[in-house]
């Protein structure tokens, strides 16, 4: 269930639902900032779902501008809107450029400065645009069939490449012929539906001659390849790469297919040259994800994120550099426990600014080719998600669990961070947060674990609070300081709950060994981190020992379901969100194999193998005879990654158990909750049973 997600990723595909509704619906009024006048000082799912989401600066090719974009939510309309606005290079100035009825996206310099480009949508799906810095003089630029997914503009501004989505032909289709409205779907392998779509198209990469108003001569660079690039669902624009000479075009690609596909993370880098056509596989024999390729300023070097080990989609993301001239490889990020993202060069091609996750937070770090030494750059309990190198600072973006992204600069020089945007300061001057409190414990064999607690705003000591468990899912991957817009820890605690979100065992940011002990183990030590966390509150003074509640979603739901039947009477109510409840349907409901091949051993009937049998004897159906908990199921139809049978079977089982239980069921939303109106639904249902349970 884990992915390594880029916040500008789940954003775009949040935008792209919303997109899809404004083509259904033509709105007149323009969606902006909401004008609401809070009657509380807590925090509740309306006013959740009026902050603005700020994402993607771009930084002018002189460095003195920065165009960005901010969305922001109508409850009524149920759908978003995103704007652009344009600031100097200092924060001062800020102006918003865009007012249209549609989202934009993607928005880049050209290399000139002189234009913003940008995608927004039309009759014939979305095309590229250009404007001037002002947001005046908007022109259309491709008039593409069906539209283009994301583009950037060659350096030397004489070349455009764009994705777009490449319509698989249906190789039974003359069983098809006179039948207009059948819909039956045919299949003969793997992988023919993926996170929460059917497989009908492959993303290509394509590139086009520009002449500063138009595009022509495009050329498809994977004509003919049924392989996707960039990779669904989360990668985006950031996956493919101009050379500085503007005739290379590397771009990241798994080039498998069907049942191989379903069963292998094996991508990798290809170089293809825009004048001789010729295709070269950069990382070849590199057998886990190879992502980001990133040349250097100077076209002297490639770098990209690797994983190392095929099949293991949490491996530990690793920077690697190649020289373009000499063929030497460099794994740059050797002796470094951490993974790396967001990667960025400086101008004079010598370091790469790139962030990580330690100890429940992410910061800045650089690598020095001349040195071969990373250092850490900032400090500080928060997330930096994005950083660019600019001139003589960095611009990155920034949340913590009080606070929604906002764009930061940073000095290099000695870390010290100054806000730019103040894009939610109106809504945060209304709310009173809880406070965070990093605590230490330690686990069942004696390690040091790592667990956040988080205070209901006024809290007092001397009062009693209901607790909740928070269960991370992933299994792996961060529990960081990410201001989430459902899994939100402010607005529990604003509901007067205490929030205990344990790094339990799978957690990364606390080296490889501590997030790879989960795999084949989800109930065993993560299980008991979460019950040492629980315990270790439960015997403060403030905590209702006598109320307590566990939450999560996907592994996490995983773990609710697989407490509601060890967890010895602790626990009063259970929420669980897309979870897995039968892991031998799950194996074959799935679609990413390689990854129940990984965490749970192989498939179940594999009966010489001791992993799979501790690993299957241990999944959360095989406890339901011990249910005597209330649980709320929650589960959306295109969930394709955890089927919505696994929370149906879930609720069905405990209502059969004669277990008070509810399921809310999405027939619209997939492994998240993305449109507003079922957000909010979301949240109310979720306070509704906690609050029935536990006050």
């Amino acid at each position: 269930m884990k992915k390594t997600l880029t916040f500008a990723a789940l954003l775009i595909a949040v935008l792209m639902i919303s997109c899809q509704q404004q083509e259904k619906t033509e709105q007149a009024e323009i969606i902006g900032k909401p004008d609401i006048q809070l009657t509380s000082d807590r925090m509740t799912p309306e006013a959740l779902w009026s902050f603005g989401r700020v994402s993607d600066p771009q930084v002018s090719p002189d460095g003195q501008k920065i165009v960005y974009g901010v969305t922001y939510y109508s409850i009524d309309q149920n759908k978003g809107n995103r704007e652009l606005y344009i600031m100097n290079a200092d924060g001062s100035d800020i102006a918003k450029i865009t007012e249209s009825p549609k989202s934009e996206y993607n928005a880049v310099w050209r290399p000139d400065g002189q234009k913003i480009g940008f995608l927004y949508p039309t009759e014939t799906g979305m095309q590229l645009w250009e404007m001037n810095p002002d947001g005046s003089g908007r022109t259309q630029i491709t008039e593409i069939k069906h539209g283009v997914t994301g583009f950037k503009y060659a350096p030397n501004q004489q070349k455009i490449l764009y994705t777009k989505e490449v319509f698989i032909e249906n190789k039974f289709k003359n069983l098809y012929e006179g039948l207009s409205d059948a819909t039956g779907r045919l299949m003969d392998d793997l992988m023919y539906r993926h996170w929460d779509e059917w497989v009908d198209t492959y993303s290509h990469v394509f590139f086009a001659d520009y002449d500063g108003s138009k595009v022509w001569n495009d050329v498809d660079i994977m004509e003919g390849e049924p392989y996707q690039s960039p990779l669904k669902p989360f990668g985006g624009i950031e996956q493919i790469d101009w050379s500085p000479g503007s005739k290379v075009i590397a771009y990241t690609s798994k080039k498998l297919y069907g049942k191989e596909a379903t069963l292998s993370t094996n991508s990798d880098i290809y170089l293809y040259d825009t004048e001789t056509g010729q295709t070269t596989n950069m990382t070849e024999g590199m057998m886990g994800f190879d992502v980001a390729p990133l040349f250097s300023p100077d076209g002297n070097y490639l770098a990209w994120e690797s994983m190392e080990r095929e099949g293991y989609e949490s491996d530990q993301n690793r920077l690697f550099i190649i020289n373009l001239n000499t063929h030497e490889e460099t794994y740059a990020s050797k002796g470094f426990d951490q993974n790396v993202g967001s990667l960025s060069w400086t101008a004079d091609s010598k370091n790469i600014y790139f962030t990580s996750d330690w100890h429940g937070a992410f910061n800045v770090y650089k690598y020095s080719l001349e040195s071969d030494v990373i250092n850490q750059v900032t400090k500080g309990l928060h997330d930096i998600r994005t950083v660019t190198a600019a001139g003589d600072q960095l611009i990155a973006t920034k949340q913590t669990m009080k606070m929604p992204t906002e764009i930061y600069s940073i000095n290099p020089e000695n870390g010290e961070l100054t806000q730019m945007t103040f894009t939610n300061d109106w809504l945060l001057e209304q709310l009173k947060m809880g406070d965070v409190e990093e605590r230490w414990m330690t686990t069942h064999d004696n390690k040091n674990m790592q667990v956040f607690v988080i205070y209901p705003p006024d809290f007092d000591p001397e009062k009693k609070y209901p607790t909740l468990l928070y269960c991370k899912g992933g299994p792996q991957g961060p529990l960081s300081q990410s201001f989430h817009f459902r899994w939100n820890y402010q607005i529990m605690a604003a509901n007067d709950y205490i929030i205990v979100a344990p790094a339990r065992r799978g957690v990364s940011g606390f080296g490889q060994a501590w997030q790879e002990q989960i795999s084949g183990d989800y109930h065993g030590k993560s299980m008991q981190d979460y019950l040492t966390a629980i315990d270790n509150m439960s015997r403060e003074s403030f905590v209702n020992e006598d109320r307590l509640g566990a939450i999560g979603a996907s592994a996490g739901g995983y773990a609710v379901f697989y407490l509601a039947g060890n967890h010895d009477g602790r626990f009063k109510a259970f929420i669980a969100h897309d979870g897995i409840f039968n892991e031998e349907a799950q194996y074959l409901e799935t679609e990413e194999l390689w990854f129940e091949n990984w965490d749970k051993g192989g498939p179940f009937w594999d009966e010489d193998n001791e992993v799979v049998e501790e690993v299957y004897a241990h999944s959360p159906h095989r406890f339901v005879q011990y249910w005597d908990t209330p649980i709320l199921v929650i589960h959306g139809e295109k969930d394709y990654r955890v089927v919505f049978t696994q929370g149906m079977t879930a609720f069905n089982a405990a209502v059969l158990r004669d277990v008070p239980a509810q399921f809310l069921y999405f027939p619209d939303e997939n492994h998240w909750v993305l449109r507003p109106q079922n957000g909010i639904l979301w949240q109310r249902v979720f306070f509704n049973w906690l609050d029935k349970w536990l006050k």
